[in-house]
């Protein structure tokens, strides 16, 4: 299965909703990934540019693109990416493949 790693922001509304009722959302989490048949292995918040970072994993892109898709649509956050995290054996792989790969420099 394929590793996600996805940063989120609430929206303020979200935030003052979290503030009046102190909700552990890593069930939630946990719950949407398990749909899709993946798992949730971490659930942080941040300071900084994001609010939280989540570590998935997913049986494809397109389920995880369905539960990226979900919960953009819910409304709560203001922002949410993915970034689909390539293990040591698929990295060398990929450099491997790189060699056949005949690219030209734009003007070469």
């Amino acid at each position: 299965m394929a590793m996600y790693l996805t940063r989120f922001s609430y929206t303020p509304e979200t935030w003052a909703r979290m503030i009046e009722t102190p909700e552990d959302r890593r069930d939630a989490a946990r719950a949407y990934i398990e749909s899709v048949g993946g798992k949730l292995h971490g659930f942080w918040y941040a300071f900084g540019e994001h609010d939280g970072w989540n570590l998935w994993e997913a049986p494809d892109n397109v389920s995880m693109a369905a539960v990226a898709l979900a919960i953009g649509a819910g409304g709560a956050l203001s922002s949410f990416e993915t970034t689909v995290l390539l293990s040591v054996e698929d990295t060398m792989a990929a450099l491997g493949k790189a060699k056949s790969v005949r690219y030209r420099p734009p003007g070469a």
